[in-house]
């Protein structure tokens, strides 16, 4: 019981972070599972822990990570994006819930695709309003912070699943924060 709630606690985080950057957690996966015992990649997902797979994610990550700094390209990559991070969001809850015999693959691959649209859908949107308010200064600062939460969130998701619970609980209190200070008061 215990390993099928820490399977689905990765599952969320990893699909989570596939939102803001899809090769992220794939690389992470792919590397984990090809070189430590923290990940267990049933077929057809272990093909992640092919070399030339590997090797694939390392070169559209360097393509990710350049084209999300630069204002202008960074929007065409969204729009690019707006495809392969819902898919990997799905393929990454899918080979990360394997072990729960009572999730159809069908939903796993369905929350996993709605948990990285979802993300992928509030960065996409947030970017052009940074563009403009910053003059495009702030995208590269953006793009790093987000860069950083995928990967601390894709390690954490994996190493300690139970910290994903605060992790959302966190980002949750930190979203009603900010809308609450936007909300006009009602005088």
């Amino acid at each position: 019981m215990i390993e099928a709630i820490s399977n689905i606690l990765t599952a969320f985080g990893l699909s989570t972070s596939a939102g803001l950057n899809a090769y992220v957690p794939l690389l992470t996966v792919a590397l984990l599972a090809r070189f430590t015992d923290l990940i267990a990649l049933s077929s057809p997902w272990d093909t992640l822990e092919n070399p030339w797979i590997i090797g694939l994610l390392v070169v559209l990550l360097a393509i990710e990570v350049l084209a999300d700094k630069i204002v202008g390209i960074d929007h065409i990559n969204d729009a690019i994006q707006t495809f392969v991070r819902p898919a990997a969001g799905a393929v990454l809850f899918a080979a990360s819930s394997h072990t729960i015999s009572d999730v159809h693959p069908v939903l796993a691959l369905a929350c996993g695709l709605l948990l990285a649209g979802g993300v992928h859908a509030v960065k996409a949107t947030v970017r052009p309003v940074v563009s403009a308010t910053t003059a495009g200064l702030g995208n590269p600062i953006i793009s790093t912070a987000e860069d950083v939460i995928a990967v601390t969130v894709s390690l954490t998701a994996i190493i300690v699943p139970a910290l994903m619970i605060f992790i959302v609980l966190a980002v949750a209190w930190l979203v009603w924060r900010l809308l609450r200070r936007r909300a006009p008061s009602a005088l």
